[in-house]
């Protein structure tokens, strides 16, 4: 059975595991920035799950299925993603930075289908991974060693996961905070680099220290303007999301309770959503009956006092 939303949202070892994979979608970013960038942002990472998701449903006896410019528009403007230059853009530097292709060998003459090339491929088979690897740590599984031994389960399950994150209004929307970061590029991994500074974590304080952060630093290494970020931080801190003890940008700074939890319950649905798409495939290949695994399991899903 799929991991609940309301079990994820309510267990502090599903969080403190979620700090360790912001930590690994930081460190994920600094191998590649430029194609992580392309996950970094709510709108360009949806639209980089769409695409792919569309390239992985192509029929090869329907010449009209698969990734084509016209069709990803279509799909990314229906769904509310992004608009129609915006998403016309967004192909063309998929295409410039190599991250996409087009297909040589065609059916049809007049049509220019894309793919996806092998970096691409492989940055979000790695993203899948992180997130069915604490899955698996949650309650014994062994969803990620599938995903390794399977050699379809990628092209099956990550269409399945794409639609549903496209469809679930608290994935897209879960919070001001949260949307204020992810509307901006890069500033999703900012966001994450944040979080991933908690060293402990306690549900009761309404504050988690997380010391000194460099804004300089912060738009070095996660290539966004320092004027974007000011301008981030200060409706953060207006909102009450965030601040400093002494000098605003000096100090040591605090994340809110509030701010956590619009964090916590965004990974926990997030979460939930691949899972139940994991399940629907008929991912029950995943079940551990190891004593070490159970053991584990019931340490990390452990909801503390």
């Amino acid at each position: 059975m799929a991991l609940s939303v309301e079990a994820l949202a309510s267990s502090t070892g599903f969080f403190n595991a979620v700090l360790s994979y912001a930590r690994g979608m930081v460190a994920l970013y600094g191998a590649n920035p430029r194609l992580a960038s392309i996950f970094a942002s709510q709108q360009r990472w949806l639209m980089a799950q769409s695409g792919l998701a569309l390239h992985h449903e192509r029929d090869p006896e329907d010449p009209a299925s698969g990734l084509y410019s016209g069709r990803f528009i279509d799909y990314i403007v229906a769904n509310e993603i992004a608009s129609r230059n915006t998403t016309a853009s967004f192909t063309q530097e998929m295409v410039a930075y190599r991250f996409a292709r087009h297909i040589a060998d065609r059916p049809d003459k007049r049509a220019r289908p894309l793919e996806p090339t092998e970096a691409a491929l492989d940055y979000v088979w790695k993203w899948l991974q992180a997130h069915l690897t604490i899955l698996d740590a949650l309650d014994g599984g062994a969803r990620a060693r599938s995903l390794e031994q399977t050699p379809d389960l990628f092209a099956r399950l990550q269409p399945a996961i794409a639609h549903g994150l496209v469809g679930n209004d608290r994935v897209r929307r879960p919070g001001p905070t949260f949307d204020l970061f992810t509307w901006v590029n890069s500033g999703g991994v900012v966001m994450d680099d944040l979080f991933s500074r908690i060293a402990v974590f306690d549900p009761d304080v309404q504050r988690a220290e997380i010391g000194a952060v460099s804004s300089s630093d912060l738009s070095e290494r996660f290539m966004i303007s320092k004027t974007h970020l000011k301008r981030i931080f200060g409706k953060a801190t207006e909102l009450g999301s965030m601040g400093w003890d002494g000098t605003p940008g000096r100090g040591s700074l605090w994340l809110s309770k509030d701010f956590i939890r619009e964090y916590w319950d965004y990974q926990a649905e997030k979460f939930a959503l691949i899972d139940q798409a994991y399940e629907g495939l008929g991912g029950t290949l995943g079940a551990a009956t190891a004593p070490a695994a159970k053991e584990r399991a019931l340490s990390v899903t452990s909801t503390g006092p």
